[in-house]
């Protein structure tokens, strides 16, 4: 490994690349530590003290923001609008013909498509960031905080103007950062800035549950989260490296005097195909109900039994609605974004074929066969690995929130293992070596 990160460094293009993307990491995070105007920022920074190990509702958003939401920093919102608005547009492309059309076009389609991407997520970041400031100045941001209502003190519009701008503002410079790192960086830009902020809250975290441990002075505790979170990691490898390989054979066709095709070659199905996409479609379709009960007046049974049971993470019927939500939503988004028709149609447009298999329907059927039959176990990992370690560390005071569990370890593995696949790539073709040295 120390070999790989030496040879990487020592390449010219490669180190500007990486010192580059190290770069933009180092101003994103800068910028989740610049407060908005009209923010009384100790306030907030007692409140912040007193939410620590609880942060409720939020807890999740503050998560992916990598802690600035609860902050009230210029990057608040963070890479979250633009997740958002991708998955939104994913969603539309089968919907829409208009969408479906502008796929097919190749590279021109898709910059047109990822131009409605960065509108819809302006659009978000306006509506989130409305949302975000009128919470602060309710007091209900943080709860049961005494200054929750300090928070914002002056209650004028066009304060409220300039804090929403702003973090809209925000937003649109970190989309403008992630694709940076995209184009001259390593890697994917957004991945690798939802990594940054998933992975920058772990450390505190990680120390909290060892000042809040009883036994050895709270260094059993942070052992044995340490050893359950290293489990989860070496499990969630073993599986999104997991695949099914379905060969596929192409026929041999002459045009003029030479011979094109004759090889053979196979479709890559993964066991988790949906990726982490499911457990957020789960986290935020629950987090709905939570989050209408809390702005509700008064009180009512409906309330009362929507906070007992659907903002716990650990209530049984929480667990039973995440797990079968996470379930549904693989199956669903692993049915939309791999169209077992078209890849039958292309494939037997190019002369391909399945040994075994009739090209046409036959293929269509035989690999919406064998995409079902792996997208069950692909399903029910996801639902366990998004509640196990959660409901496991909740015991040793970790918060369901916290920066080891399920949904954020799916994350930092998943991004980790693509971008070191990425620096493999570009160092393999920079130390290829000829026949003659």
């Amino acid at each position: 490994m120390f070999t790989a990160f030496n040879q990487a460094f020592r390449t010219p293009d490669l180190r500007k690349k990486l010192l580059f993307t190290l770069g933009v990491i180092v101003v994103y995070r800068a910028g989740t530590h610049i407060p908005v105007p009209g923010v009384d920022y100790r306030a907030v920074q007692q409140c912040v003290e007193q939410a620590s190990g609880s942060q409720g509702l939020f807890g999740a958003v503050n998560l992916f923001s990598g802690g600035a939401l609860l902050q009230i920093t210029v990057f608040a919102l963070g890479i979250l609008p633009y997740i958002t608005a991708s998955i939104i547009l994913q969603l539309l492309t089968v919907v829409i013909p208009r969408l479906e059309a502008l796929k097919k076009e190749g590279q021109a389609g898709t910059v047109k498509i990822t131009q409605y991407t960065r509108y819809l997520t302006i659009a978000l970041a306006i509506l989130q960031g409305t949302g975000l400031v009128a919470t602060a100045r309710s007091g209900a941001l943080f709860g049961n905080c005494t200054v929750a209502s300090q928070i914002v003190p002056d209650r004028a519009i066009f304060t409220t103007v300039v804090m929403v701008v702003t973090m809209t503002a925000g937003t649109a410079v970190v989309m403008w950062l992630g694709e940076l790192i995209t184009d001259r960086g390593v890697g994917n830009g957004m991945s690798i800035l939802l990594f940054i902020s998933v992975a920058a809250t772990a450390p505190s975290a990680l120390w909290a549950i060892k000042e809040q441990g009883t036994l050895a002075g709270g260094w059993i505790d942070f052992g044995v989260v340490i050893l359950i979170a290293l489990a989860t990691v070496g499990l969630v490898v073993f599986v999104e490296q997991a695949q099914r390989r379905i060969p596929v054979q192409y026929a041999k066709r002459m045009i003029g005097r030479r011979a094109y095709g004759g090889t053979t070659t196979y479709i890559p199905v993964k066991v988790n195909q949906a990726g982490v996409i499911p457990v957020i479609f789960a986290s935020s379709l629950l987090y709905i109900p939570s989050l209408a009960a809390q702005f509700s007046g008064g009180e009512s049974e409906w309330k009362t039994w929507v906070t007992r049971k659907l903002t716990q993470g650990d209530h049984p019927v929480y667990i039973a609605l995440y797990f079968l939500l996470t379930v549904f939503f693989a199956f669903f988004y692993v049915g939309i974004s791999f169209n077992a028709e078209e890849v039958a149609d292309n494939m037997k447009r190019y002369g391909g074929f399945v040994p075994g298999i009739r090209a046409g329907k036959a293929t269509a059927d035989y690999l919406s066969y064998v995409l079902n039959r792996i997208t069950w176990p692909g399903a029910l990992y996801l639902g366990a690995i998004a509640l196990i370690p959660t409901t496991v560390l909740a015991g040793f005071g970790a918060s369901q929130n916290f920066p080891l569990g399920g949904t954020s370890i799916l994350i930092i593995v998943g991004v980790g293992l693509e971008t070191v696949k990425q620096i493999e790539g570009q160092l393999q073709q920079r130390s290829y070596e000829g026949l003659l040295r």
